[in-house]
């Protein structure tokens, strides 16, 4: 995480931007405003921003539809934050590209700790968002893999679930502590998401061989681990 992460907020309501400010403020963030879609494209662009806080009700136009727009050009991490509890609104979120889902009103230290779980799986621009051992290079920032030159295509999920792996590479992560990681509190249930997201990521390392192995540990959890040229990767990060 950077020394002083950059947050936008783009929602029409003035309360809720300025409870968010006072809370992020608190934590150092850089935090920038906008009260409607338009004005929150130009400030992606303008501060670039290492999370996004997203209200789905904006005057101008749908979050949801604003969200699928932002998605095709950057993979900032978004928190939608929304009056509406309702199972299929949460969906649709999810579905179109949110990273998590909060309702208001919300406790703050809550938020605060899904905002630093989803830096720490899209750590964006902080340092040390590069690193390279054997065959293997990541570009957290770029949001790149690619495993003996040849990139490796993953969902904004599946980078997620392979970071996090990665940060423990050579120990067993739990799926408690995976689907907390990828999906903040409240995610037990989506054990079997996480199951099919670490299959398409098997699938998507075949020039990898058996030189990097994501390895299930019984009823458990997961274990990432190499050959010797790329041993001792999980200290780099």
């Amino acid at each position: 995480m950077k020394p002083r992460p950059n947050a936008l907020i783009i929602d029409d309501e003035l309360a809720t931007r300025r409870l968010v400010r006072i809370v992020l403020e608190k934590e150092n963030y850089k935090v920038f405003e906008a009260m409607d879609g338009e004005s929150g494209s130009r400030l992606a662009v303008d501060c670039q921003p290492d999370v996004i806080i997203l209200d789905p009700g904006l005057p101008d136009a749908s979050g949801i539809t604003w969200l699928r727009a932002f998605r095709e050009r950057s993979q900032t991490p978004v928190l939608v934050l929304s009056v509406d509890a309702r199972i299929t609104d949460k969906v649709e979120a999810l579905d179109n590209g949110a990273n998590d889902y909060f309702v208001k009103p919300f406790d703050t230290a809550e938020l605060l700790a899904r905002l630093r779980v989803l830096q720490r799986c899209f750590p964006g621009t902080a340092e040390g968002a590069f690193l390279a051992k054997g065959s293997l290079a990541v570009d957290m920032a770029a949001h790149e893999v690619t495993f003996d030159g040849r990139a490796v295509k993953l969902t904004t999920t599946e980078e997620a679930i392979f970071y996090v792996l990665l940060q423990y590479a050579g120990k067993v992560v739990t799926f408690a502590h995976l689907l907390r990681s990828v999906w903040g509190s409240g995610s037990e249930r989506k054990l079997h998401e996480l199951q099919v997201h670490i299959a398409q990521i098997r699938k998507k390392l075949p020039a990898a061989g058996n030189r990097i192995l994501i390895r299930t540990f019984g009823r458990t959890g997961y274990l990432l681990s190499w050959f010797e040229e790329t041993r001792g990767l999980a200290k780099s990060l």
